[in-house]
């Protein structure tokens, strides 16, 4: 297989046909990560049995008798982290956070058995009908923002709205892209992270590193995993952050995520090509927020222009100073993503009666 030089992430533009809602917004944001909420202690854990030897981490927190909300982390492998509560008002969200399958704390860890996106759907339902929640509001970012639409459109009737941000839709193309086109902007770290594999290998990185990574030598795995998270952790942020690049690199993590991404990268997510973009008119219904960094590498805005081009009705946010994740030294996208929040929450009594 041979890859050109510079990969597109997307295809041609799309034309524009927003609602006056839809408008895309550039907030001033305080830069401040204060202002953020407080990192708030689950009041309960549990452990639940999935099916295919699958046992996920979940943990609940906030307001028991508030607005349900479910959080969907990246990846596919990344696991959650405390942080990602700080968006969420803990006096009126019922905050549903969980590992899914082979990630975090969910055993068996970096597991690729039973592990597909129509299962991820299922033991959403699993997880809503265990704690007895009719509909919730639908959160999460990179690999989130993909299960939330696949998630949403597979079950519209249990979803009260959606946050989604650093939107990916797993396409052909925005694999490529992270894989060979990000070079463009980061030539420096992709060549580090190419000539980990022999020349002979490069044109096809994404086949590469999952040979490595699903292959019987345990330490090649490891070295794989973390040339794969270093590359991603040094390309993500909007400010190089070394403290942020370590976090992503510990071996067992590190394995779990790289495993379980190139895993979902090399069957297309087992999604049909053009899928959740097809099927969007089974939630435009619902109320969403969209937001987006301007200069995402990692997931690049045009995705996130084609959702909002065939979701008018959704409110589209561009944060200005942030690529793919938030961090403390630069955490615009974090506060955006509280203020999307914000405005479901204050719109959600109404859509929950």
């Amino acid at each position: 297989m041979h890859w050109p030089a510079t990969v597109r992430a997307c295809h041609p533009p799309v034309a524009w046909g927003a609602s006056r809602r839809s408008r895309a917004a550039e907030p001033d944001v305080p830069d401040d990560e204060s202002a953020l909420y407080p990192v708030v202690e689950p009041y309960r854990s549990l452990r639940l049995p999935v099916g295919d030897g699958h046992e996920l981490q979940v943990e609940l927190s906030g307001n028991p008798d508030g607005i349900p909300v479910v959080f969907l982390h990246g990846g596919p492998g990344a696991g959650t982290k405390p942080a990602q509560r700080r968006t969420f008002d803990p006096a009126a969200f019922h905050l549903v956070t969980f590992d899914q399958r082979g990630a975090g704390r969910s055993s068996p860890s970096a597991e690729l058995a039973g592990n597909t996106t129509q299962a991820l759907i299922a033991d959403l339902e699993r997880i809503r009908e265990h704690l007895g929640i009719e509909r919730w509001l639908v959160t999460g970012g990179s690999w989130g923002s993909c299960l939330g639409l696949a998630y949403g459109q597979a079950h519209p009737e249990r979803c009260l709205g959606f946050r989604l941000h650093g939107i990916f839709m797993a396409e052909r193309t925005e694999i490529d892209w992270w894989f060979h086109g990000s070079r463009t902007i980061f030539p420096d770290h992709w060549e580090t992270f190419a000539t980990f594999v022999p020349e002979a290998e490069r044109d096809d990185l994404l086949g590469a590193y999952y040979r490595r990574l699903t292959g019987p030598d345990r330490e090649q795995q490891i070295a794989a995993a973390i040339s794969l998270r270093t590359f991603s952790g040094k390309t993500q942020t909007f400010l190089p952050d070394a403290e942020h690049v370590a976090a992503l690199t510990e071996p067992d993590a590190a394995l779990a995520l790289a495993r379980i991404f190139t895993h979902y990268c090399v069957n297309g997510a087992f999604l049909e090509p053009g899928q959740l973009l097809r099927d969007v008119s089974r939630i435009r219904h619902l109320p969403a927020e969209i937001v987006q960094g301007r200069y995402d590498i990692v997931t690049p805005m045009c995705t996130a222009w084609r959702l909002k081009t065939a979701w008018p009705e959704a409110r589209f946010t561009i944060v200005t100073e942030a690529n793919h994740a938030a961090t403390p030294s630069a955490p615009a996208l974090s506060l955006a993503l509280r203020d999307a929040t914000d405005r479901l929450r204050d719109s959600m009594p109404a859509l929950a009666a």
